[in-house]
C-alpha cells in the first residue's frame, strides 16, 4: 500500500475514497511517528536519569558532614548538653563511694579545689572543673585555644552509679554556654567550633568516663596458692 501512495499522482489521490486514503496516509505515517515517540520516550528517561542524579548529589556533601559531627547528647526539655549514664558495677553504695574519692585522686591534680560536694552517707560528689582545648594554625603549629569549664557528679548506690557532666561554659567575662557551638543559623558561626565540640566529646567519653569507669571496678581477688 506504501508504494502506491509514492506512485499516485495528485489527480489520481483525487480518484480514490477519502475514508481510505486517510487510513493509507495514517498507515505510511505511523513508523515514522513510532519512531517519533520512541525518540521523546527516551530522552525522557534520560532527563529524569540525569535530574536524579543531580538531586541525589546534593545530599551528598550534607551527608558526609553528619557522619564526622560528634554526637553531642542534648537534653530534650533544657536543651541543654548534658553528658549522665548509669553503669552497673558489684559493690555496695560506700564501697563504690570510695572507690569513687580514690579516682578523684588519680584523676585531677588537686581534687580538693575541684570537689565541693563529697557525702559519704547519700553516695553523692560533685565538684567543678576546667580543661583547655586546642587549635591548628594557618602554619600547622598546635596553639592553646579556649579553656571549658564543667559541674559534675557522681552518684553510688548499691550495685550501680551515675555521672552527670553538665553546664558547659566557655570560660570567659561574660557568661558563654558550649550550646551556642551547636547553632549554626549563629551571625557568628565559625568551623572551628565544631572542631572544638569534637574535643570535648572526646574528653568527657574517653578521658573523663573511661578513667572513672576503670577506678569504679573492684580489684580482683587474688587466690593464695596452696602448696
Amino acid at each position: 500500500m506504501q508504494k502506491h501512495i509514492d506512485i499516485c499522482s495528485r489527480n489520481d489521490r483525487d480518484l480514490i475514497n477519502p475514508y481510505v486514503l486517510n487510513i493509507l496516509v495514517a498507515q505510511e505515517k505511523k513508523p515514522q511517528d513510532m519512531d517519533t515517540n520512541r525518540k521523546h520516550s527516551g530522552f525522557i528517561k534520560i532527563k529524569r536519569t540525569v535530574t536524579l542524579i543531580l538531586f541525589a548529589g546534593l545530599f551528598l556533601p550534607a551527608a558526609a558532614q553528619d557522619t564526622t559531627a560528634p554526637d553531642i547528647p542534648v537534653d530534650e526539655i533544657t536543651g541543654q548538653i548534658i553528658y549522665q549514664e548509669v553503669v552497673p558495677e558489684e559493690g555496695t553504695k560506700r564501697e563504690l563511694f570510695n572507690r569513687a574519692s580514690e579516682w578523684l585522686h588519680q584523676f585531677f591534680a588537686n581534687p580538693v579545689y575541684v570537689t565541693k560536694v563529697r557525702d559519704a552517707s547519700s553516695g553523692v560528689i560533685k565538684g567543678k572543673h576546667q580543661f583547655e582545648l586546642e587549635y591548628t594554625d594557618d602554619d600547622g603549629n598546635i596553639r592553646k585555644g579556649a579553656m571549658i569549664i564543667y559541674d559534675f557528679r557522681i552518684e553510688c548506690r548499691d550495685g550501680r552509679y551515675r555521672y552527670t557532666i553538665d553546664n558547659l561554659l566557655r570560660k570567659q567575662a561574660s557568661r558563654y554556654p558550649l550550646e551556642r557551638w551547636l547553632d549554626k543559623t549563629d551571625p557568628y558561626y565559625n568551623s572551628q567550633w565544631e572542631a572544638y565540640l569534637e574535643q570535648v566529646d572526646h574528653y568527657i567519653r574517653n578521658d573523663f568516663a573511661a578513667s572513672l569507669k576503670e577506678a569504679m571496678e573492684p580489684e580482683p581477688v587474688i587466690e593464695e596458692e596452696e602448696w
